[in-house]
C-alpha cells in the first residue's frame, strides 16, 4: 500500500505505485481537468511521475504560480516545436520562463518577420489543439549528444555535454519534437490555450557578446484567455505611458548615440529633476540627516579597499594617468561617505549619523540592457548612509522603513510591499550578527504593523537588505526603495567611534535610497501617471494664454505673478487661435490654462481651465494663486481640486 497524505490532511490509500495524476483523478475530475504538475514531498514534477512510497502530495493547477510558470515554460516549448516544423534549419537553443512569459533562443540564417511571428503562433495553436502527450525520458549523455548532433542541433548538443556528471539528462518528447529539459511540463499540449508572440529581439550565445548572434522570440502565456487578455490591454496601456514617448512628447529630455545611457535633460525636464531633488532634500533634513559630496572619481586603491574592484570591475569605468595611477568613476556613493565618516573622530554622542548625497554614479550597463531612463548608465542617486550603534539599528531601520513609506505615498504609491533579503551561502560574519542584522529589519516592518515577503538567501554577501516594491496605476510592480544593513565596509575601512567607556568601538552601516534613481524614478513617474504629474509636480504648472495680442501685457504680469509665488507659469503669445493654443498645450499636460480677455483684464482675473478639460470659470488671479499654493501644499494628484464645490 502507498499512503498519499493531501494538504487539507486527509490521508488516501492505493494498493501500488501511483502517478500523480491518478491521485488527482481519485480526488475528484475537476481537480483532474485542472492540473498541471504536482508537489510531491515538496519537490515539483510532471503529473505522470510514479509515487512509490508513502509521500506528501499537492496537486498543482493552473491558478497556482508555480502552475502558471509550468505552462509558461511548456509553452516555450511548443514556440520551439512550432519553429522547428516550419523551419527545419533553425537550431533551438534555450527557451527559460521569464517574468509574464518566456522566451527562446534560435539560430537561423535569416531575421525572422512579424509575417514569420504570426504563421508561428498559427502553428503553435495547431499543435495545442492535438493535445499532444508531452513525455520525459531519461537518456545516457553519450546518447543523447549523439542525437542531437545528428538532428544538427549542435547548440543543444553543448548544452548536453556540459552538464555535470552525475546529473539526470531528461528528455521531453511532444510529437515529432524532442527537446532537453529538467522539466515539469505539462501532461499534453492542449493545456496551453492562452498564449501570444509578442516580438523578437537580438542575443547572444550563454549571453556573451563575444559568441553567435541568435534571435530570441518572446512571448506570454497565462491560465485563462481573460488573463490573457487582460495582460495584452496592460501592455497596450504600458506602451501608451512608455515614459520615453512621453518624454518626447512634454519635452522633457532625450537620448543620443554620442552618450549611450545617459539622459540629455531638456528645461523642463531638468526643472521636474529638480523638484525631486528639493522635496528629498526637505524631507531628509527634518528627519535629522546632514548632506555631503563626494568625488565622482577616485583612487584604485578605494575600490579595492571597498572590494568593488575584485566584484564590480566589470560594470566600472576606468582611466589611467601619466603617472600610471589608475582611477574610476564611482559605481557606488558607499566609499566615499565612509571616507568622510574615516576624516573625523566621532563619539557615541554623534551618533546615529544620517549622512545624504545626491551622488552621479557611472555604470557600464550592455547596450542592448539599456532602457530609456529606467536603466541607463549615470545617473543620480538619493543616497543616504546612517553610522549608528547596534543599540541604535532597530530603531534607525523603523524610521527608515517610516520614511520610504511615507514618502512613495505623497508620490502617489499607496501599494507597497516589502521584501526581507536573508543570509546567502557565502557570506561574511557570525551568525550570531547575522541574527541580530536580520531581526533588526524584520523588526523594522513589524513595529509598523507591516507584513513582508521573505526572500531566503538573496541578501548581500555582507548583509541583509529589505526592499520596497511599488505597484503604478496598471497594476506593474517596480523594486525602488532598499535599505541594506553592513558590517563589512565599517570592518574594510576600520571605521571607529568612541565609546561611553572611552573604548573604540565598529559602527553598523546602513545603506539607505528611497527613489533609488532619480532617472529611474521619474521615468516610473510619467509612466505612473502617463505624463499627467500632479501640480506640485509638473515642471509648468500654468499657461497663460491672451484670447488677442491687446492681451499680451496682462499675460506676461499674470506669468510674472505667478513666479514670485513660487508656481512655475509660462505665457504663449503667438497670434494663433484661443481654441488651438487651448488643444495644444492641453496635449502638453499642463495642470491649468489660464484665458485671458478684456473681462480678464478689466477685472484682474484668469479663467480657469484644469486639466482634463474642466472649466473653473473666472477668479480672481489671487484666488488662483491661494487654490494652487494649497493644492501644492496637500501634494494633491488630483488638480482642480480646489476648485471643486464639496
Amino acid at each position: 500500500m502507498v499512503a498519499i497524505s493531501l494538504p487539507d490532511g486527509s490521508v488516501r490509500y492505493f494498493e501500488k505505485s501511483v502517478t500523480a495524476a491518478e491521485v488527482a483523478a481519485a480526488v475528484g475530475p475537476a481537480l483532474a481537468e485542472a492540473a498541471v504538475a504536482a508537489r510531491v514531498n515538496g519537490r515539483l514534477v510532471d503529473l505522470a511521475t510514479p509515487i512509490d512510497e508513502d509521500a506528501q502530495v499537492e496537486i498543482v493547477t493552473e491558478r497556482d504560480p508555480a502552475g502558471l510558470e509550468v505552462i509558461r515554460h511548456s509553452t516555450a516549448h511548443l514556440l520551439a516545436h512550432a519553429v522547428k516544423q516550419l523551419y527545419p534549419q533553425v537550431q533551438v537553443t534555450i527557451g527559460p520562463v521569464i517574468e509574464n512569459g518566456f522566451y527562446y533562443d534560435f539560430a537561423f540564417d535569416r531575421p525572422f518577420t512579424p509575417e514569420d511571428l504570426e504563421q508561428i503562433e498559427g502553428r503553435m495553436r495547431a499543435l495545442a489543439a492535438a493535445a499532444l502527450p508531452v513525455v520525459r525520458e531519461v537518456w545516457q549523455r553519450e546518447e543523447a549528444v549523439r542525437f542531437f548532433r545528428e538532428a544538427g542541433e549542435f547548440y543543444k548538443a553543448e548544452i548536453v555535454a556540459s552538464i555535470p556528471e552525475g546529473e539526470t539528462i531528461s528528455i521531453y518528447r511532444q510529437g515529432d519534437f524532442v527537446d532537453l529539459c529538467r522539466g515539469p511540463h505539462v501532461p499534453h499540449t492542449g493545456k496551453l490555450r492562452a498564449f501570444k508572440l509578442t516580438k523578437v529581439a537580438g542575443a547572444y550565445w550563454r549571453g556573451d557578446a563575444r559568441n553567435e548572434q541568435l534571435q530570441r522570440i518572446y512571448g506570454t502565456a497565462w491560465a485563462s484567455d481573460q488573463d490573457l487578455q487582460a495582460y495584452l490591454q496592460q501592455m497596450a496601456e504600458a506602451e501608451r505611458r512608455d515614459h520615453r514617448r512621453v518624454g518626447v512628447q512634454l519635452d522633457l529630455f532625450h537620448f543620443e548615440e554620442a552618450a549611450p545611457g545617459s539622459v540629455f535633460w531638456h528645461p523642463k525636464g531638468w526643472r521636474l529633476f529638480q523638484t525631486l531633488i528639493s522635496y528629498m532634500r526637505s524631507r531628509q533634513e527634518a528627519a535629522g540627516y546632514v548632506e555631503i559630496n563626494t568625488p565622482d572619481v577616485m583612487d584604485r586603491s578605494l575600490w579595492e579597499r571597498s572590494g568593488h574592484w575584485e566584484n564590480y570591475r566589470a560594470h566600472m569605468f576606468t582611466t589611467q594617468t601619466e603617472d600610471s595611477r589608475t582611477f574610476a568613476l564611482k559605481p557606488m556613493n558607499c566609499p566615499g561617505a565612509v571616507s568622510w565618516f574615516k576624516s573625523g573622530l566621532h563619539s557615541y554622542r554623534d551618533l546615529p549619523l544620517r549622512v545624504a548625497e545626491f551622488g552621479k554614479v557611472h555604470r557600464y550597463e550592455p547596450s542592448g540592457a539599456l532602457h530609456g531612463l529606467l536603466r541607463v548608465r549615470h545617473f543620480t542617486q538619493d543616497d543616504a548612509h546612517i553610522f549608528c550603534t547596534p543599540e541604535q539599528m532597530t530603531e534607525e531601520c523603523r524610521e527608515v522603513v517610516e520614511l520610504i513609506l511615507d514618502i512613495y505615498r505623497e508620490f502617489g504609491f499607496d501599494s507597497v510591499r516589502v521584501r526581507l533579503a536573508t543570509r546567502p551561502d557565502n557570506r561574511i560574519g557570525s551568525e550570531e550578527v547575522w541574527d541580530q542584522l536580520e531581526s533588526a529589519l524584520a523588526e523594522a516592518v513589524k513595529g509598523l504593523g507591516l507584513s513582508y515577503e521573505l526572500l531566503p538567501g538573496e541578501g548581500a554577501f555582507y548583509g541583509p537588505k529589505l526592499e520596497f516594491v511599488l505597484k503604478d496605476a496598471i497594476g506593474r510592480e517596480w523594486q525602488c526603495g532598499t535599505l541594506q544593513v553592513d558590517m563589512n565596509l565599517p570592518e574594510r575601512f576600520d571605521l571607529e567611534y568612541v565609546a561611553e567607556d572611552n573604548s573604540r568601538r565598529r559602527p553598523v552601516l546602513l545603506h539607505r535610497a528611497l527613489f533609488g534613481s532619480l532617472e529611474r524614478f521619474i521615468g516610473i513617474l510619467l509612466e505612473h501617471y502617463a505624463g499627467a504629474l500632479p501640480v506640485w509636480l509638473a515642471p509648468v504648472k500654468a499657461v497663460v494664454l491672451p484670447v488677442s495680442e491687446r492681451h499680451a501685457a496682462y499675460a506676461r504680469s499674470v506669468r510674472d505673478a505667478l513666479r514670485s509665488a513660487n508656481i512655475w507659469a509660462e505665457d504663449d503669445l503667438r497670434n494663433e487661435k484661443i481654441t488651438y493654443k487651448i488643444r495644444e498645450h492641453s496635449l502638453q499636460r499642463i495642470p491649468y490654462l489660464l484665458v485671458v480677455g478684456d473681462r480678464e483684464v478689466a477685472r484682474e482675473e484668469v479663467s480657469v481651465r484644469a486639466r482634463g478639460g474642466v472649466d473653473l470659470g473666472p477668479m480672481p488671479l489671487a484666488a488662483f494663486v491661494v487654490g494652487v499654493t494649497e493644492e501644492m501644499h496637500r501634494r494633491s494628484p488630483d488638480v482642480g481640486s480646489f476648485g471643486k464645490k464639496e
